[in-house]
């Protein structure tokens, strides 16, 4: 996967509690071999019942049509473990989801796909999210993954805490198989001394 160390972009707030991922990525009815997940991303949200566009819903204003970044509340990815919803945010250029707290299996979706996940707890997210919907758009943020940092502008840095491990397989670009190949030559060496002392256990044949 992409590497994660640095990410500038318009911060979207999407002041919700519990989205769940059939809300974030929708099953769409006509579906294909390939799915657009572009226009997968809150597909029934941002239309009406007679299928125009919704201009009170956040990513249709104009402002917000091509945010870098998603600021969100509680429990964000609720639902269902459905992986597009890390793909349809990621294919409409959304890197950071800033929320008060995710959904597990969301979150390490993200993880896997190179999309960062923040948490910001108590006094700070509703500060933060005051000061996004206050800049309505007019000017971007970046989100450094290296200083753990988030600037912009409406005030100062904000600071987030991120387990070591998570940080360094964004950084690096490393989902679970490419922690794993991290240990190819340990697991190469296992093979060949398993292939001399266990041969059995390399047998492929039908002995039936």
């Amino acid at each position: 996967m992409e590497p994660f160390t640095r990410h500038t972009g318009i911060a979207a707030p999407l002041i919700k509690d519990d989205v769940n991922t059939d809300q974030i990525a929708p099953i769409l009815p006509a579906r294909g071999l390939k799915e657009d997940y572009q226009a997968m991303l809150f597909h029934r949200s941002r239309r009406r019942e007679d299928g125009s566009e919704d201009p009170d819903f956040v990513l249709n204003k104009p402002q917000f049509r091509s945010p870098g970044i998603l600021v969100t509340g509680q429990n964000f990815g609720a639902g269902s473990s459905r992986e597009s919803a890390v793909w349809s945010m990621m294919a409409n250029g959304i890197r950071v989801i800033v929320a008060k707290s995710f959904a597990d299996i969301y979150r390490e979706n993200c993880l896997q796909n190179g999309l960062l996940p923040i948490v910001l707890d108590g006094d700070c997210s509703e500060a933060f999210i005051a000061r996004v919907i206050e800049v309505d758009g007019k000017g971007p943020f970046t989100v450094d993954l290296v200083a753990q940092r988030i600037s912009g502008p409406g005030g100062g840095d904000v600071t987030f805490e991120i387990a070591a491990a998570d940080r360094m397989r964004l950084l690096e670009g490393l989902d679970d198989i490419g922690l794993t190949l991290r240990h190819k030559d340990e697991i190469v060496s296992w093979e060949r001394r398993a292939q001399a002392t266990q041969p059995w256990l390399q047998s492929t044949r039908d002995n039936r």
